[in-house]
């Protein structure tokens, strides 16, 4: 499951209700709520799938 930061919390949490999205300038978020507080939570970067890359394949948001 994808971490975030909650601001109100002031702590890291689990992102719950986590949604893949693109922001305007094409790079992929994840944003969702925290379980505590229901404050609304935003990660820049692809989510976190949870498997390694298999053989041949580049990791996730490395370089080539």
């Amino acid at each position: 499951m994808a971490t975030g930061y909650c601001v109100k919390c002031k702590a890291s949490r689990e992102i719950a209700d986590p949604k893949a999205i693109t922001m305007k300038n094409g790079r992929p978020a994840t944003e969702g709520r925290c379980p505590v507080c229901g404050t609304r939570i935003f990660k820049i970067g692809a989510p976190e799938s949870g498997t390694p890359p298999g053989p041949g394949e580049a990791p996730a948001g490395g370089r080539p």
